[in-house]
């Protein structure tokens, strides 16, 4: 269950790492037309990955043609995300969980609208149109978790630079296997070649458990630039028999390229030397490969149908084994070279022992069967067999986590693959793959989206979406996404999203805010006015009363509101007279007047406007203000809106009023309507649960004088 917002445990470092050899930040500008004056305004905020965006709005220069503001976008982090997310960077897991929020919820979106129009059908996942969506979604995560570097290419090219030394990271690996196998259906011909490239692209990752071809290469690079001649190092024809076995070509040319007898100085003695290494690199360099293209860099020749290749492949061998025969090596003075040459023609030919003793462990045996063994390999039931006997070839006690991946995806069963993705790659992977698998497979989609009693009704898809939204709820950065993925599981997943945004803080503003918008976006009307609610409430028993006002009105809190102004009611009718009440005029104006308390706020309306015209009258304003402030007493003593209680205090603040010099200001019908409401006043003093106003004692007695003396002053006139 999602809980409350928990500060990042990571006090180490900063939330995101600067680093001070970020690129020059972009800078965008603003136009506008809206009229001057326009305030300047400042905004800051986040954008995709750990880009900080920043924007300056203002008025647009008169005399110039100036634009009307700037956005100014700097990445705050040099680093790609080509390292091994194990490493716990939270910046770099943050670019990864805020990235994929948008290909999920598209996804999410494209397959609500599909079945708003009746037309995603159980097997939807095996529609053409549906595998395009997926295999996009695919993509967009993985150009999430890392892409290559492109470096830029010296001028004078290292010629003993056989590999680019860089770490890749695991999670990427996992996710391009579930893409060739469940989402790229158009290319799953190609899979053996797909499965050369992920290979040559990861096979670093199997060095820090079991010896790889990939290690071997970088050991003998750092040992090459010592050696003289290159021919006559075992290392040499080592690394180049294991690179060819896994097919990596370009390092196996390169490498026979370096070979002594391409010196010039050695071409005169060595001719038929350079010449059968030369014969062994065009053919490396021409090995038929079955796929569209290749990257760049990358040698072969590519072939699209199966029938183009077999006659290539036929022909190709044909050629291996004229030079395997030729003549020529009979003239070959080098034994060593000659001996290792002819082992490469035994790894192209596909010799077993050959090819085995050359790779290091069972997947590059594997990949090794598909280029020169069983090149027509095709179906999951036939490559698991042949991935059985590899294991049998070369076991591994404690087999590498990618290992067991490749293993579960060829077995053909999904909890395996479950599983693994949730022990070695954590929530994200596991919510975010599910997608993936049951775009693969009916028996996948059945057993992910099954319902389940011992999981409470739900499916399995459902189970771990729930997982990660509550990883998300937990952290203060990451919280706000979580809706997005509770709201994809149709049983519980609305009711843990209500928990979770109960259980924001109210008093924070901006965490208020955005559970509003979510509210907003999923219409959770009830959830956002309970959140303003407390927000109210909160703001107002912590003194900012008019902050608790104004989130009590946007909740629509007719109770509270009504409570509050009741409390200025009472207030204001113990201390009318005293001039503290100008403390409360703000907040009354916040009220308004209609609320439904007795006789409402339209009292304490009317009486501010009154205090206001007697402090005119105070002021030294004269008749005029007198006047209207006598008008103001008189519309105030008739309104039935006016408390009794408030009669008293009304009359004793008007007893300048009531004695004004030059002339009455209030004739006898008005003065004997005052008259009656004081002695109306009078008798329900009487009464117990009479409330007194804590005024001076003599204030009845005052008020009846005065306006005894205005009635007479008022008869003589009239």
């Amino acid at each position: 269950m999602p809980g409350l917002l928990t500060p990042s445990t990571d006090t180490s470092s900063s939330i995101i790492p600067y680093s001070s050899d970020s690129t020059t930040p972009t800078v965008y500008t603003l136009n506008h037309n809206l009229k001057p004056p326009t305030t300047p305004r400042l905004s800051i905020s986040w954008s995709r990955g750990n880009s900080l965006r920043v924007t300056v709005f203002r008025s647009p220069a008169t005399t110039d043609n100036e634009p009307g503001g700037k956005v100014v976008e700097l990445n705050l982090s040099s680093e790609d995300v080509d390292s091994d997310i194990e490493m716990n960077d939270a910046a770099r897991w943050r670019r990864i969980v805020y990235g994929s929020v948008s290909p999920f919820a598209h996804l999410q979106n494209k397959k609500n609208a599909l079945a708003a129009l009746d037309e995603f059908r159980r097997s939807v996942s095996h529609d053409g149109d549906w595998s395009k969506y997926v295999l996009q979604y695919s993509k967009e995560i993985n150009s999430l978790l890392g892409s290559k570097k492109s470096s830029p290419t010296p001028l004078i090219e290292d010629p003993k630079t056989v590999l680019k030394v860089e770490e890749p990271s695991s999670l990427k690996a996992a996710w391009e296997l579930l893409e060739i196998f469940y989402a790229d259906k158009q290319s799953q011909p190609w899979i053996p070649e797909q499965l050369v490239d992920w290979l040559s692209d990861y096979d670093a990752l199997f060095s820090g458990q079991v010896p790889s071809v990939h290690l071997k290469l970088v050991e003998f690079q750092a040992e090459l630039i010592n050696i003289q001649a290159v021919e006559t190092e075992p290392a040499y024809w080592q690394a180049i028999s294991s690179a060819l076995a896994v097919g990596w070509l370009d390092i196996v040319v390169k490498l026979l390229r370096l070979h002594g007898s391409y010196q010039l100085n050695q071409l005169g003695t060595r001719e038929t030397e350079n010449g059968l290494v030369e014969a062994v690199a065009v053919l490396v360099s021409k090995m038929p490969r079955m796929r569209t293209d290749l990257p760049l860099g990358k040698l072969g020749e590519c072939y699209n149908n199966k029938s183009d290749f077999m006659r290539a492949w036929e022909k190709w061998r044909a050629q291996i084994t004229k030079l395997d025969c030729s003549a020529f090596w009979l003239q070959c003075s080098h034994n060593q070279t000659k001996e290792n040459l002819k082992n490469l023609l035994q790894i192209l030919l596909g010799n077993t022992s050959t090819v085995s003793s050359a790779t290091c462990h069972w997947v590059e045996l594997y990949i090794a069967h598909f280029l020169y063994i069983r090149p027509f390999t095709s179906g999951l039931e036939s490559m698991y067999v042949l991935a059985q006997k590899c294991i049998q070839l070369k076991p591994i006690s404690t087999p590498h986590k990618l290992m067991r991946l490749i293993l579960g995806i060829l077995e053909e069963n999904t909890e395996v693959v479950l599983a693994e993705c949730s022990r070695s790659f954590g929530p994200w992977m596991i919510a975010h793959a599910t997608e993936l698998l049951t775009a693969g497979s009916v028996e996948a989609e059945i057993l992910l989206k099954e319902e389940r009693d011992n999981l409470g009704g739900i499916s399995i898809e459902e189970s771990h979406r729930l997982v990660y939204a509550q990883v998300l709820s937990s952290h203060a950065l990451t919280w706000q996404i979580a809706p997005i993925y509770l709201i994809s599981c149709m049983k519980h997943g609305v009711g843990l999203l209500e928990i979770l945004l109960y259980k924001q803080p109210a008093y924070h503003s901006q965490v208020l805010l955005k559970n509003i918008e979510i509210c907003r976006m999923y219409d959770l009307d009830s959830v956002s006015s309970t959140a303003m609610k407390i927000a109210g409430v909160h703001h107002w028993k912590h003194g900012r009363k008019g902050t608790g006002v104004f989130w009590l009105q946007q909740a629509r809190d007719e109770v509270r509101l009504n409570r509050i102004a009741q409390k200025l009611f009472d207030f204001v009718g113990k201390s009318i007279s005293d001039e503290s009440f100008e403390q409360w005029e703000g907040l009354i104006e916040l009220l308004g007047s209609e609320s439904k308390t007795v006789g409402g706020l339209e009292f304490l309306h009317k009486y501010r406007d009154f205090k206001k015209s007697l402090q005119q009258v105070q002021d030294g304003v004269f008749t005029d203000a007198a006047r209207k402030a006598g008008e103001a007493l008189i519309l105030l003593m008739k309104n039935p809106s006016t408390p009794q209680r408030f009669w008293l205090p009304l009359l004793y603040d008007s007893l300048k009023l009531l004695n004004w010099r030059e002339r009455p200001l209030l004739n006898v019908s008005q003065t004997n309507m005052l008259l009656n409401k004081l002695q109306e006043l009078s008798v329900a003093r009487l009464r117990p649960d009479f409330v007194e106003a804590g005024l001076p004692q003599e204030a009845l007695s005052s008020v009846r004088v005065a306006l005894a003396t205005n009635l007479g002053r008022a008869i003589l006139e009239e």
